[in-house]
């Protein structure tokens, strides 16, 4: 592939950083457009023009990109101006979530691309829910705005659907939070969520580096064009089965004590705090689609997580993620007072 001009929208976290360092090692040209407060180590190796959102129009003005990729449109405004400010980009590419489907009356899991039309859920009452069903809606107004574009226009756009993304240099820090407390040898609390038949639900996540190396490959494609894909690992453990894995990698021999929601309330714990994968809005996506068009092949889980608990042990964090350094006493005596049949 000849070196091309990539727009990358936001570019300085996780995956972004991901991404642009693999471009970077690809030869291509890419330019950074963010609002320039979260520093990045790429010197002079790349291009930043540095603005709100809202400006894109004159911040791109005069200039052309072979691709840009999005990771920063939550709202259909956002991609309406990607849409104007990029009318002439060879390629756009959304990143959205699996959580466009968790917004549906009674969509399946896991879900597929054909099951994003359909009833959506009304506002939730309480504010933690309210919030997530916001990102889901805004998350799928955004990717109708492209839709729109791509059939009335013919502009090249494509949607690319992820789930929970784990990987090193994750800021979000949900999966590190497992490893600080197998590290810390206590017990470890699981907050299990269950599925709609009352068996425990599974997680079916994705790895940042598989995300990356997909966006990579299509960024000249035209075969997607138009299209939504799902991205995710094949396995769907259990959070059992997940902790348990991550313990393996860490040579630990975990504690593991199931806890119910008014356990870890009664305690003064936040059940996400704790517990950051115990959730009913983590997506559980089918990535059929995926593996058929674009030749997507995940990282087995196994080798993901081997990987991920490698790079935090030899990088260990200077401090652990504040959920557990505010919660870790509490958890520990409710562990114990499970394990006596005291709570």
């Amino acid at each position: 592939m000849k070196p091309l001009s990539v727009l990358v929208l936001g570019g300085t976290r996780f995956m972004g950083y991901h991404l642009v360092w693999r471009l970077l090692a690809g030869g291509h040209r890419v330019t950074l457009l963010n609002r320039g407060r979260t520093p990045d180590p790429f010197a002079d190796r790349v291009t930043r023009l540095h603005g709100e959102r809202a400006a894109i129009a004159s911040l791109v003005k005069g200039l052309r990109f072979d691709a840009a990729v999005d990771f920063i449109a939550y709202t259909g405004a956002d991609a309406a101006a990607a849409v104007e400010a990029l009318a002439d980009v060879g390629h756009y590419i959304l990143i959205s979530t699996g959580q466009v489907y968790l917004v549906r009356e009674g969509c399946p899991r896991p879900a597929g691309e054909g099951d994003y039309d359909g009833p959506l859920l009304p506002a939730p009452e309480g504010a933690a829910d309210r919030a997530e069903w916001d990102y889901g809606m805004g998350k799928r107004a955004a990717e109708d705005v492209l839709r729109t574009a791509c059939r009335a226009r013919a502009f090249p756009g494509t949607v690319l659907r992820i789930p929970v993304v784990n990987g090193e240099r994750d800021q979000s820090r949900r999966l590190e939070g497992y490893l600080w407390r197998l590290l810390d040898g206590g017990p470890l609390l699981l907050p299990q969520v269950a599925a709609a038949d009352g068996t425990p639900a599974v997680l079916r996540h994705v790895y940042c580096h598989d995300v990356v190396r997909a966006i990579d490959a299509m960024l000249t494609g035209e075969d997607t064009l138009g299209q939504a894909y799902n991205l995710c690992q094949q396995e769907a453990p259990t959070l059992l089965e997940l902790v348990t894995l991550l313990a393996e990698g860490m040579g630990a021999r975990p504690r593991l004590v199931e806890a119910g929601e008014e356990q870890l309330l009664d305690a003064g714990l936040e059940v996400r705090a704790v517990s950051p994968f115990s959730s009913r809005w983590i997506s559980h996506l089918d990535p059929t689609r995926a593996m058929a068009d674009l030749d997507f092949r995940p990282t087995p889980l196994r080798q993901a997580l081997a990987s991920i608990v490698a790079s935090f042990l030899a990088h260990l964090p200077p401090a652990p993620p504040e959920s557990y350094a505010a919660g870790r006493a509490r958890e520990t005596a409710l562990a114990a007072a499970l394990m006596k049949g005291e709570a």
